[in-house]
């Protein structure tokens, strides 16, 4: 119900100060009710009494004063309508409106509370608690889809450290044959079979390259385990953060939960350690980012180093079959010379040895009998015709002289010959011997050949490395 003023009269009945007194205490008492209800809860309504003084023109500037006053006062109803009407919608107001005019303070107007204020403040606690779940369980699903990432590439890192270990035992099998191909040809008999050849700088070069190949793998596989341990750490920050966040969603029903099919994840920027988004969290999430980036890097490096070190491998056990071939096909070449100069040098041997007969048979006949009565007449040197030929000085024949020197040259060649037959008989038991040494070389590198090739084992690695390879 509006408070309605009653028109004055016209008429003029006692002192004007005495009438001027009451109506300023009637219009005080206006402004106070219509400040009253503006301060409600309620639709603000100008009231009637606005207009009281309608016919009534004031005459002291006291008057003028306070209408100026009403009329401020009217602006200050509307105004506080206005911003009633437009807070309707919202939540309760619980503090009263403050009024001022031009810079000073008026009185504070509170609103009566309603009958429903607990409930809505009970709806309004639930909602806001609500809203806190819900963000929560963003941030929890959050933590737990990072969580499943640093588990996928741990599994896909420990993928990549079996082939790491797997390269390192075909490393360690590889030098084990190369020292066995080293010490298997030790056994070549000779000694001029045991020197140092282009064979044996191959295999050291390969045993060289190996211990490289096996030295950086081994440091690939140090950096892969740490970081294994640094995404199962991650990953166990990741969940005790989730856990630790899901401690108020317990109310919160699962089939309103964030990270379901079809829905998107919020990203969270802001950070407030009593937000859902904790400062930890951010921390763990950055961290475990930063984890997965290294180990994907990582991963890449293992995978380019794998398909080298298979290429390198494969080259130099390539190389060093490739040279013991090249060494055995020398070998049989040298022993199919040695093989026809023995032939030839033997034949030789037997052809010297028919002549040293001959030489030997002309000095024993050019020497004589070695019995005198075996001489025949013909033979002798005092027979009738060469007694007489002698009766004369100076006519001495030259058959004694010729006979001498014949036995002496032909005792010369003798001794050469057999010289001769003796040095060929010792280059053939060195023809012999070197044959020899060749064939069982031969036979040594190829037992090598075969071990090396048996040896390597080709399904240490997966097929589509070892295609990467080529």
């Amino acid at each position: 119900m509006q408070v309605q003023s009653v028109p004055l009269g016209s008429v003029t009945i006692g002192p004007e100060s005495w009438r001027d007194g009451t109506i300023r205490s009637i219009r005080r008492a206006e402004r106070l009710v219509r400040q009253t209800r503006a301060g409600r809860s309620g639709s603000c309504s100008r009231p009637r009494s606005c207009n009281t003084a309608a016919g009534f023109t004031p005459k002291r500037t006291d008057d003028t004063a306070e209408t100026t006053e009403d009329k401020i006062t009217e602006e200050e109803c509307e105004g506080s309508r206005d911003n009633i009407c437009k807070k309707k919608m919202s939540r309760p107001q619980t503090t009263g409106a403050m009024l001022s005019l031009n810079g000073t303070q008026r009185t504070l107007v509170a609103p009566f509370p309603p009958s429903s204020l607990r409930e809505q403040c009970a709806g309004a606690s639930v909602a806001m608690a609500g809203e806190y779940m819900r963000r929560v369980r963003e941030v929890e699903g959050q933590l737990r889809r990072q969580a499943g990432r640093v588990s996928q590439e741990g599994i896909k890192l420990e993928r990549e450290r079996g082939h790491l270990e797997r390269m390192l035992r075909s490393l360690r099998a590889d030098l084990t044959v190369n020292r066995r191909s080293s010490e298997g040809r030790t056994r070549r008999p000779s000694t001029a079979e045991t020197e140092r050849d282009g064979a044996d700088y191959l295999l050291a070069c390969e045993r060289k390259e190996l211990a490289e190949l096996k030295q950086d793998l081994e440091g690939a596989l140090k950096n892969t385990l740490t970081q294994l341990q640094a995404l199962g750490q991650s990953s166990r920050q990741l969940l005790n953060c989730a856990s630790e966040r899901a401690r108020v969603l317990e109310l919160l029903p699962h089939s309103g939960s964030v990270g379901g099919h079809g829905t998107t994840a919020q990203t969270f920027t802001k950070t407030d350690p009593v937000s859902p988004f904790t400062p930890e969290c951010k921390q763990v999430l950055e961290s475990s980012t930063l984890m997965v980036n290294q180990s994907q890097q990582l991963r890449e490096n293992i995978r380019q180093m794998l398909t080298s070190a298979i290429t390198r491998q494969k080259d130099a056990h390539h190389t060093v079959n490739d040279g013991l071939v090249k060494k055995i096909a020398e070998t049989i070449s040298l022993q199919q010379n040695l093989t026809l100069t023995s032939a030839a040098t033997r034949q030789a041997k037997f052809r010297k040895q028919r002549e040293i007969n001959c030489i030997r048979h002309s000095h024993d006949r050019a020497q004589g009998p070695e019995y005198s009565g075996d001489i025949l007449s013909r033979e002798k040197l005092n027979r009738p015709l060469v007694r007489v030929y002698h009766r004369h000085p100076g006519t001495q024949l030259p058959e004694a002289a010729q006979l001498i020197q014949g036995s002496a040259v032909l005792r010369r060649c003798l001794m050469s010959s057999e010289g001769e037959l003796l040095r060929l008989q010792r280059a053939c038991l060195h023809l012999l011997d070197d044959l020899h040494g060749k064939r069982a070389a031969t036979q040594v590198d190829a037992a090598v050949v075969r071990m090396r090739r048996q040896q390597v084992d080709r399904r240490a690695m997966p097929t589509f490395l070892q295609q990467g390879a080529y």
